[in-house]
């Protein structure tokens, strides 16, 4: 067994994530899970309830790394209008990243994808996509009228969203640095 020093929850996990990423979830057994962690997989059950409870902590970690994403390119920015692009530098922080098949596009989507409508993790996704609009409306809520400011914040969520789906496509965050720059635009023009 692996002793990295994290537990056997953080490398089921972090297997999880690699896994589910590179192969989705329904392709992802728990064998390839435990083998990739290095631990028994009676070490599973003791930490995750089921493969269900497995991917619900999935998609929270991924929400968790946006966000703290979000929160490093928030730290430098000094106005409303870079708090929006401060978003949009959080996706692309996620597209750039080093994975290990390339990027495939947002992880949550991807996820969410594949689970059935009533699915809690499904529900979580919707969650943090409803965040990360409420995000941006609370940045243009400084500068715009509450119902303009919701009404810019999903063309941006929308925007950023079909930037995130042909980023993944693509395999580069070519497309959401184009976003970027149309989001900035559309903030000039407001």
């Amino acid at each position: 067994m692996k002793s990295d020093g994290q537990s056997a929850r953080e490398r089921l996990l972090n297997a999880a994530q690699v896994l589910f990423y590179n192969d989705g979830i329904g392709a992802t057994g728990i064998d390839a899970i435990v083998e990739r962690a290095g631990v028994a997989k009676k070490s599973l059950y003791n930490n995750f309830a089921s493969k269900a409870d497995l991917v619900n902590q999935y998609i929270e970690a991924r929400h968790a790394e946006w966000l703290a994403l979000y929160e490093a390119r928030l730290a430098g920015a000094s106005s409303p209008k870079e708090g929006v692009l401060a978003v949009f530098d959080a996706y692309q922080d996620h597209a750039e990243f080093a994975y290990e098949r390339g990027f495939r596009g947002c992880g949550l989507l991807n996820a969410a994808a594949e689970l059935a409508t009533g699915d809690a993790g499904r529900q979580a996704v919707r969650r943090h996509k409803q965040e990360v609009e409420a995000i941006l409306a609370g940045h243009l809520h400084k500068v715009l009228p509450d119902d303009r400011a919701a009404t810019i914040a999903k063309h941006i969520s929308f925007l950023l969203e079909g930037a995130m789906a042909r980023a993944g496509l693509d395999g580069t965050g070519a497309n959401v640095a184009t976003a970027r720059a149309m989001a900035s635009d559309m903030i000039d023009a407001l």
